[in-house]
This record gives C-alpha cells, structure tokens and sequence, in this order.
C-alpha cells in the first residue's frame, strides 16, 4: 500500500509516527510521502514533502497573518498526491487544513480517513457534514465522541486515545530521579512543574501571573517545562525568580513532580496519565477570545480534557479573570496538602485511563486502516 499522510503539528507527528510503526509490521510493502515531522521522518526513512516547522500556526490572528503561505502549502501538497496515487491520504487533527484537503482528495478520487476528529463537539458543528461526505473512515480518540457523531448519521470508530501508547514507551527510558535532578541541577526539595504551553502567545498572556505564587512555597522547587519552541530567553524571567527551566524532559518533570500548574491543553491530559495532581489554566487574548465566545459551543461545561472526557470537575479550572495569584495558591496548596483531595483526583485519574481504552490505540487504528484497504482491495 502507498499512504499519504498529512499531519501538521508535534502531535500529529508523534500519533502519526506511531501508527506507521504499527502499519510497518502489517505491511512490509508500504510507502510513505507526508506533511510531518522528525518522528515520522525517522520512522519512514524519508524527508517530508513540508515539515511541522512550516505549518504550525496558532489561533485566529496567526492565521490570518500566514494564509499565504498556507495556501502554497496546499498547492504543493495537491501537486504532490496527484504525482505519487497513493492508496489512501490520511489525514491526522490539523482541522483548518485537513478537512479542505479531506474534500479535495474525494473530489479528485482519493480515499480519505481522518484520525482524530477536529473539537466538533465544542465548535464549528457544521464540519461534521464535511466529514460525513468526504471521509471514508473517521478514528477518533475520545469515548464520548461516536454517540456525537451518531445524531448526525456519522459512523466513527473509537480507537483508544494514542497518548497512552506515547507515554507507556516513554516511560522505558525515563531518566531515574536522581538523574533528572542531577543533570538540570534541581535540589532536593519536593518538585512542582510548571508548564506554561509551548508558543510565545501562551507565555506572554499567562506566564507573569504563573511566576508569582512561588514565595508562598518556599519548601518546594519549581521547575518549568521549557520548549524549543520558544526563545530561551523569554524564560529569563522565570529564572531571575528563582525557577528552574528543563528542556525535553516534561515527562520526566511530569514522573517526579508533587504537583502542577498547567495551561489548559493535551499537557492536562498528559499529566492525568502520569497520576500528577494540577490545576488547570487559561487566558485568551482579547480579540480571539471575542471570537471564540460566538462560536463555542455554550453547553460546554469545561475547558480541560481531563473534566470533559469525565464530564465532572476532576481537577479545578482557573480560566481568564479566575486565572489569579491567589487561586492558583488557593488550589496549589490543597494539592500538596489535602490528602483527601489528593487521593480522589488520583483515584479518578485511574478511572480515566479505563476510558481512555487502555494501551494499544496505534495498533488497533493501523489494523483496522490495514483491514480496510485490504478488503477493497479484495472487492476489486
């Protein structure tokens, strides 16, 4: 089988990178051309049509600043189906490019699955009708989300959320503690991680109120999870303050921290998988939080993944004016010293992994990718 797969950020990369391995064992003869990044790179031993770097554009405003060259991302891309025919495009979140580029390669005779479903659930319901005519296969990742699709007649099958799969792997060659100390120069005090989001949008809306509660803490170190991503001397600050920074490592900072302070987004999630208690937050700027409160869905009771896949406040939300020094304090403190409070969050935290399927997403999508081919291929 030839696959084309389009995945247009760290993410995608990631899940895209996993399920290939597992196609990899299904299907000796499979080729790949992609829109990804160095984990697919590494795994299909060939460089991407365009990688992540060029395609990562946040919010509404980011957007708008970049049409230009997203849309000589989408000729390159079309150019470059039509010349090598795959078997099937695969197209992985990413939802302001990939559902354009879902109704191009139907309309041009393609076969399309997606993998993992753009937040219809809280936003732009109308894509659903998108799906429902250009895919022929929709994966997703989140248990409530086939009886959504269901109201609207559209299958979906439920995969298992590939996170779990990520971490499991991870964890195999996690640093020990004292390694993770010893090389980022930590002391012994009990560890909270901070994780401020990985674009310099998120650090300057968020990043002054998160630095200011540490005095009250004196008894613990807080480390920030830092990212390439951003300039390192936007964390300048942090450390002035007295923090400490650590690149590449959120998972090791995740294993070994007392608890978190988060910004709302998959790291909520992460940290649930790692048993981590935290406190989830969010500022939006003006104009897209303007935006964003006439197209979201009002039913929606929360904001962090942890809560919506529970559908019940597992760890408290602290998003725009209630994003405070003193709440965040408030909350820190009844983490670190609350047993009672502790140990639900944690218990719910187990609950949450048997939601979320269990290990195995990447090879249960391949298979049924696998599966799917293969009988059309079997039907002529």
């Amino acid at each position: 089988m030839k696959y084309y797969i389009i995945a247009g950020e760290p993410s995608g990369d990631l899940h895209a990178s996993n399920f290939m391995k597992e196609l990899n064992l299904l299907d000796n003869a499979s080729g790949y051309k992609f829109l990804g990044g160095d984990l697919m790179e590494k795994v299909s031993k060939r460089k991407p049509t365009i990688h992540i770097n060029q395609m990562a554009f946040m919010g509404f405003v980011d957007v708008a600043k970049n049409l230009g060259k997203i849309k000589k991302n989408f000729k390159i891309v079309k150019a470059d189906i039509l010349e090598y025919k795959p078997d099937v495009v695969i197209l992985v979140d990413y939802p302001g490019f990939n559902l354009r580029m879902a109704r191009w390669a139907k309309e041009n005779g393609f076969k399309v699955f997606y993998y993992i479903s753009p937040t219809v659930w809280a936003w732009k319901e109308g894509r659903v009708k998108i799906i429902k005519e250009y895919t022929d296969a929709m994966y997703v990742i989140l248990p409530f989300e086939p009886p959504f699709y269901e109201k609207y007649g559209c299958k979906a099958e439920f995969v298992g959320h590939p996170l779990l799969d990520a971490i499991e792997e991870r964890k195999k060659t996690l640093l020990s503690k004292e390694e993770f100390v010893k090389q980022n120069q930590l002391s012994q005090k009990p560890l909270i991680a901070v994780l401020p989001g990985s674009r310099r949008q998120e650090l300057d809306r968020m990043f002054d109120i998160m630095l200011q509660f540490k005095d009250r803490f004196n008894d613990y170190e807080f480390v920030i999870g830092g990212t390439n991503n951003i300039p390192k001397e936007m964390y300048n600050k942090a450390i002035d303050k007295g923090f400490k920074v650590v690149y590449d490592q959120t998972y090791e900072l995740m294993q070994y921290s007392e608890a978190g302070v988060i910004k709302s987004g998959t790291s909520t999630l992460e940290a649930a998988l790692f048993e981590l208690p935290e406190v989830v937050c969010y500022r939006a700027g003006g104009l897209s939080l303007w935006i964003a409160r006439q197209v979201v869905n009002k039913d929606l009771k929360y904001i962090s993944l942890v809560n919506l896949i529970m559908n019940r406040e597992i760890v408290k939300e602290l998003i725009q004016q209630d994003m405070t020094v003193e709440n965040i304090s408030n909350e820190l403190s009844e983490l670190l010293n609350n047993k009672e409070h502790r140990d639900r969050i944690i218990n719910d935290y187990k609950e949450l992994k048997t939601k979320l399927g269990g290990v195995g997403a990447s090879k249960r999508i391949a298979t049924s990718m696998y599966q799917h081919l293969s009988l059309r291929e079997a039907l002529g």
